[in-house]
């Protein structure tokens, strides 16, 4: 059976598009014109005479398709974002080919960095989860790598780049994500943070960085943000691949009627998870995780 002959699948190209265990409860939320989105899209989804709902996205993705899903609409969803942060799944597809952009600007801003002795700040997308800025910087060769996960604190940055210095190295390169945070801003409350951030004079985390190096170290530092490039071109072979695997996954569970579920890779294999589970969580890098131990044993530092 096809996947395009169920009425409500997502499709392009003929191709479908479209850790805790414990269930978290999400509230219906009404946004500020009155509106209850969720029942408009009961509504649409009744008046379309749909079958099924075939969802793609992220966590915010996943919070709505388990509000339809619990109103009783028959849905499936497929993991798809560049940051690799949904809840229950090894990977999402997506996540691969924006970690080749982002390592390719890696690897090109060496040149520039290696001629010039100057010290070079990449920042990359992730504002809650810095697998991409993690994979990315290993590949490409960073000396330095801020995550959300792993507050900095300046004079370890510091340190760092004048250890460089004093081994010969003139330059270096810094991976930062662009949720990246300090160990001042970790303690404060979130309202004490989202107040410090929008009276922030510089456009994002990696100008503030890049004065206050300049300011300790008096060396010229440089900013490079590749931006929504990371999320644009051609997806690389892994993810064609990995959504090939998730939407013939994602056509067997509605031939099969068991609905409710996103589909995931785990261990290798390609398994349905309850969206009860996967709904209203965020999947950040384990600070004591293996890769981030690989970084630290080949001489990356982690600005803590």
């Amino acid at each position: 059976m096809k996947p395009d002959h169920f009425s409500g699948i997502l499709t392009l190209g003929g191709t479908i598009l479209g850790t805790s265990r414990q269930p978290f409860k999400l509230m219906r939320v009404i946004d500020e014109n009155s509106v209850d989105k969720v029942k408009n899209m009961k509504d649409n989804y009744k008046k379309m005479k749909l079958d099924c709902l075939v969802i793609l996205g992220g966590n915010g993705t996943h919070k709505t398709a388990n509000l339809l899903s619990e109103e009783g609409l028959n849905v499936i969803t497929l993991p798809k974002t560049i940051d690799n942060d949904v809840w229950g799944t090894e990977m999402t597809f997506g996540f691969s080919s924006a970690m080749e952009i982002a390592t390719n600007v890696l690897d090109c801003i060496h040149t520039t960095a290696t001629s010039h002795g100057r010290v070079f700040i990449v920042e990359i997308m992730g504002h809650k989860a810095g697998w991409l800025t993690l994979h990315a910087g290993i590949a490409g060769g960073a000396d330095v790598i801020l995550l959300p996960e792993i507050p900095y604190n300046i004079d370890g940055i510091v340190k760092t780049l004048a250890q460089r210095n004093e081994h010969g190295k003139r330059f270096s390169i810094l991976a930062v994500a662009e949720g990246a945070i300090s160990q001042q801003e970790a303690q404060m409350s979130k309202k004490e943070f989202k107040n410090a951030r929008a009276t922030m004079q510089y456009p994002s985390i990696s100008y503030r960085l890049a004065q206050e190096i300049s300011e300790k170290t008096g060396q010229e530092i440089r900013v490079t943000v590749p931006g929504h490039f990371q999320r644009g071109g051609s997806p690389c072979p892994y993810d064609r691949l990995l959504a090939t695997r998730f939407g013939t996954a994602a056509a067997r569970l509605i031939a099969e009627k068991k609905y409710g579920n996103m589909v995931a890779l785990q261990n290798c294999i390609i398994v349905p998870v309850p969206l009860r589970e996967v709904a209203g969580k965020l999947k950040g890098v384990p600070v004591d995780s293996d890769i981030v131990q690989t970084a630290r044993d080949i001489g990356i530092r982690f600005g803590d």
